[in-house]
């Protein structure tokens, strides 16, 4: 609580103090936060990157700590990041902030990279302030005597909030925020977030509706500079990836009249396969450019970024691995290959420049193939409408929450009956019945039904006072090893020999090479060795080219929001004057002659004859994911009709279904090929379905402590942890078909890989749409891309490239 002479405004002179020395005048939105804060309200910043949104409520707390409670020992606010490599610029913020307005404080870092001797010395001697991760937090919760190293925690900060959301990270605090309010009553909670599509549910998730809750909205503008790179030649029969690379002329001038520029790839593979080209085409690039991304070591990233900060490169080619809100002052330029396939992630991305308050963001989009340019029209329209997308959060994860009951029990035990009010409180988990409570239970302390003869799957025993406590060393050491939700994939380390480590590759690349193979990663060319336990041995390679590493998941989905936007401006493209529209009236020129364009309230469909067999294209433009499933469900009811089997290929646009034979696409009409009547029976009949649940269960079995990844120094075999796991599967979908987590599979397979509500709702809009049929007779501008990404399965780049132009002039 705020006592009565801090909340009305004791804390202003300060406040206004500390800003003027710094030269600055606070914006409304962080006056705003601090007045709530003063109030003892809890809530949301919803604010951009670059505008000060930390000290909005850092200082509030520091002035909080030192107008009541100066000279009081303890933990008093708690600082929650997604990254890691966020934590040491939030701490250094708010340690300066805190010697500024003398308050004494200590802040600390809290995460995998602290030091036993300083966890242990961060225990006997509590900081005021502790930046740390959600996992890291629940390795504090997993010790003894947790509660009394936070009793005297009056605050929780949840910074980049709406990264967390939409995923098991997002559970995990919201489960040790619920853990943090039993033993501190009174304890506020905030969050920090960009402007996403759901913020008001975004905040609902992280503060109960029972507190005093507000929202505080940024008015400040971040100016944002959105440029696009043009190809000399607009290709009237576009194919994915061909422009890309052909356009690094136009990148080399945007590097060199920039100070620090960030080019962002949508994939590892990209980012390895630019890097080189932009080597070999600027040589003096060498040792003023790097390469970040999720499967270097933490080393070699945290090598980059110190390099960033101090303004040594020119240049980075990154991923994802920089989406977040490091601070980066040098950076003044983005350069964003592809399409992002989202408005949000282009945001966050072209944030990364012009950090500093005051400053413009500019960042160029660079099309990897001419109909790019329609995303690149469309990201501009819905970032000046303020379209963006939601972030849905996970409810019902049982593989996190039975990680987090064994964490209590690991550290004090737990009392089942005040636990299961807790974790009810949450948005998560409010729905979580008395009945699966009992078996979550249940299956703590006998493995449930399938596993109650195997004694290493008994975890947890009720002492004579019915708390539930781990009293196995091996069991709480393993729990300890393996707290977290981050799904990685079956990896191999990489190390050079006789040097050092230089990240992970997947295993299924690196088996498929020989001694003596060369390929690309971490900037380099390199060869082969031998593979020893789960590392690869390599060194630098004589050759100058190398086979380019491919990581799963490498094909991102075109957002829903950004798929409205850019129907709109197909079907607008006669009157827009969007310079990308302009650009690629040829191609629509040929479309429209071949075919026809669709309008918003029409679905264009082609049906076309080759010495292939009988093509069927479809144009929902709803995503990659969506037409996919879509494609499947039309195939296996066209095949209802008249069996037959189909090769299927799509793109974010729309699909193709190829068949031997012709395809009775009018009578499938009449049959109301698009009806949503009986999707899921017809979808799981239509897929692998059983397989795609097989692999959702792999990671959820290790969530939950069915499967132990082994000791860092000596990891289980990925080939034995997947075998463990088919195990498992099998007897659960044999002897205990209701089974929580075999539950939890099938619905993560229908909503995050099927995506039935997203493909359930697109058919809803073509039900209401006029179904336009054309029977061109060569593929069209529109079928192109999709005709093309199919034969690139079947024929190598140099065959490809002589039928795709003989296909043009033909």
């Amino acid at each position: 609580m705020v006592n009565k002479a801090v909340s009305a405004g004791s804390w202003v002179p300060p406040y206004e103090q500390w800003f003027g020395q710094k030269g600055w005048e606070p914006h409304r939105f962080q006056r705003r936060a601090a007045e709530q804060y003063f109030r003892g309200y809890n809530g949301l910043v919803n604010a951009p990157t670059g505008s000060g949104k930390t000290y909005s409520l850092a200082i509030p707390a520091l002035l909080h700590h030192k107008l009541e409670y100066k000279g009081k020992k303890g933990l008093f606010l708690l600082w929650i990041t997604p990254l890691k490599a966020l934590s040491k610029d939030i701490r250094d913020a708010i340690q300066t902030a805190a010697e500024e307005l003398d308050t004494g404080w200590e802040v600390v870092l809290r995460n995998g990279d602290t030091p036993p001797a300083e966890r242990q010395r961060q225990k006997q001697r509590q900081p005021q302030c502790m930046v740390t991760t959600p996992e890291s937090l629940h390795l504090l919760i997993a010790s003894k005597g947790y509660e009394t190293f936070f009793r005297n925690l009056h605050c929780v900060v949840v910074d980049e909030w709406h990264e967390l959301l939409g995923g098991k990270r997002g559970v995990q605090t919201e489960l040790a925020l619920s853990r943090l309010r039993a033993i501190c009553p009174n304890l506020r909670t905030w969050g920090i977030s960009a402007t996403i599509g759901n913020l008001q549910e975004a905040r609902d998730v992280l503060i109960p509706a029972s507190y005093k809750v507000c929202t505080v909205h940024s008015d400040y503008e971040k100016k944002t500079d959105i440029q696009t790179l043009f190809p000399d030649e607009i290709e009237e029969f576009p194919w994915a990836g061909h422009l890309g690379i052909r356009m690094l002329h136009k990148v080399l001038p945007v590097i060199e009249n920039s100070r620090t520029c960030l080019i962002f790839t949508n994939t590892r593979s990209q980012s390895e396969i630019w890097y080189q080209a932009l080597l070999q085409a600027q040589p003096s690039l060498a040792g003023r450019m790097a390469i970040h991304h999720g499967s270097l070591t933490q080393e070699v990233r945290g090598w980059v970024e110190e390099q960033l900060h101090s303004g040594a490169l020119k240049a980075v080619v990154c991923t994802s691995s920089l989406d977040l809100g490091v601070d980066f002052r040098p950076v003044d330029t983005v350069i964003q290959i592809g399409s992002p396939k989202g408005v949000a992630r282009f945001a966050q991305r072209a944030g990364r420049s012009g950090h500093s308050p005051g400053e413009t963001s500019r960042i160029w989009f660079l099309p990897t193939h001419s109909l790019e340019l329609l995303e690149a029209a469309a990201l501009k329209t819905a970032w000046n409408e303020k379209i963006l997308e939601s972030r849905i959060p996970v409810v019902r994860a049982m593989d996190v929450l039975l990680q987090y009951m064994l964490t209590l029990a690991v550290s004090d035990g737990f009392d089942p009956a005040q636990l299961y009010t807790e974790i009810t409180g949450t948005h998560a988990f409010s729905s979580v019945t008395p009945d699966e409570w009992q078996w979550l239970l249940h299956f703590l302390i006998s493995g449930g039904h399938s596993l109650q003869q195997y004694d290493e799957y008994h975890k947890v025993v009720a002492d004579e006072h019915g708390v539930y406590r781990v009293i196995s060393r091996r069991i709480a050491m393993q729990h300890r090893l393996s707290i977290g939700t981050i799904e990685s994939d079956q990896s191999m380390l990489v190390r050079m020999l006789g040097g050092p480590k230089l990240g992970t590759i997947e295993e299924s690349f690196i088996t498929r090479l020989n001694p003596g193979d060369s390929f690309v990663f971490a900037g380099k060319v390199l060869e082969l060795v031998r593979i020893e336990y789960l590392q690869a041995i390599v060194r630098k390679s004589t050759r100058a080219k190398g086979l380019v590493p491919s990581w799963q998941g490498g094909r991102m989905s075109l957002s829903s929001e950004l798929a409205e936007v850019l129907q709109r401006k197909i079907a607008g493209h006669a009157t827009l004057t969007d310079p990308e529209i302009t650009a690629l009236q040829p191609l629509f020129h040929v479309q429209s002659d071949l075919s026809h364009i669709p309008m918003s309230n029409e679905l264009l469909t082609e049906l076309h004859e080759s010495d292939e067999g009988f093509h069927l294209f479809v144009f929902p433009f709803e995503g990659r994911m969506v037409n996919e499933g879509m494609a499947t469900l039309l195939a296996y009811r066209l095949a209802k009709i008249n069996p037959g089997t189909f090769s299927i290929a799509m793109n974010d646009y729309g699909f193709e279904l190829l068949s031997h034979q012709p395809i009775p696409w009018e009578e499938a009409l009449e049959e109301d090929i698009f009806t949503t009547e009986g999707l899921i029976a017809d979808l799981l009949s239509s897929t692998n379905y059983s397989e795609m649940v097989r692999r959702r269960f792999n990671q959820i079995a290790t969530i939950s402590g069915l499967l132990f990844r082994g000791m860092p120094d000596k990891p289980v075999k990925s080939r034995h942890l997947q075998a463990n796991a088919n195990l498992f599967f099998q007897v659960f979908n044999e002897y205990e078909p209701h089974n929580l987590l075999l539950k939890q599979a099938q619905e993560e397979a229908l909503y995050y890989q099927l995506e039935e509500h997203r493909l359930r709702a697109a058919l809803h809009r073509i039900q209401s749409r006029k179904l336009i049929l054309k029977r061109p007779l060569k593929p069209t501008p529109f079928a192109f891309p999709i005709w093309v990404d199919r034969l690139r399965e079947q024929l190598t780049t140099e065959s490809l490239e002589t039928r795709i132009r003989r296909m043009i002039t033909g």
